[in-house]
């Protein structure tokens, strides 16, 4: 199948469509972390509007403007409106490109307001790893995923200086390992084993 991810830098989902044998490519504003496979550093409405043949899209729009969880920026003016509109818009383009199968995936966000509800929504340890994030699927022409895991497994916490209780992973990116400006980056990337979900249960010809 000819796959394209679209808003994707790191990689994950590409290379594990990748590995079973697909001719995937990423596509982000920012280069590829991983060099396995082919990476386009543009606009992704270049090669959807372009003459390729795509089986399917999966799209990780930016959520900086959508998730419900930075709507009070708009709400106390700290934000212009437009800005939501702007990625709206790009959803909407998203979801109407001529292609059979396409999967949207973000957090909580305006989307299910502003667009329509999703078709689904997962979270990580689903898949086999330990982690809550609540992850919404807008899809067309595909199944929901199936999860591997029906329930919930006991998840790894830390604590900060300041007492506060977090999930492993997230204590990993916010107080371990990242500086400032790659824990966006890192906090935005997809869970493995929901990119081998992905490449398992929507990789056919069917």
């Amino acid at each position: 199948m000819n796959v394209l991810v679209a808003c994707e830098y790191s990689g994950i989902v590409r290379d594990a469509f990748l590995r079973r044998g697909h001719n995937a490519i990423s596509c982000d504003l920012l280069p590829s972390e991983s060099d396995k496979g082919i990476h386009y550093q543009g606009n992704v409405l270049d090669l959807i509007k372009g003459d390729f043949n795509w089986d399917m899209m999966i799209a990780h729009p930016p959520c900086t403007h959508l998730a419900v969880s930075g709507a009070r920026w708009f709400t106390e003016g700290k934000k212009p409106w437009s800005l939501q509109e702007e990625a709206l818009d790009f959803v909407r383009k998203l979801l109407d490109a001529p292609i059979n199968k396409i999967a949207l995936e973000n957090p909580v966000s305006v989307i299910s307001t502003k667009i329509r509800k999703p078709n689904q929504i997962i979270q990580p340890w689903m898949f086999g790893d330990l982690a809550t994030k609540t992850t919404c699927l807008w899809t067309k022409g595909l199944p929901n995923l199936i999860p591997n895991i029906t329930q919930k497994p006991e998840l790894e916490y830390h604590y900060t200086k300041s007492g506060k209780r977090m999930q492993k992973w997230m204590y990993d990116i916010r107080c371990k390992n990242a500086k400032d400006g790659t824990r966006a980056k890192l906090g935005s990337k997809t869970f493995l084993g929901i990119a081998n979900a992905m490449a398992d249960q929507w990789g056919t010809d069917g």
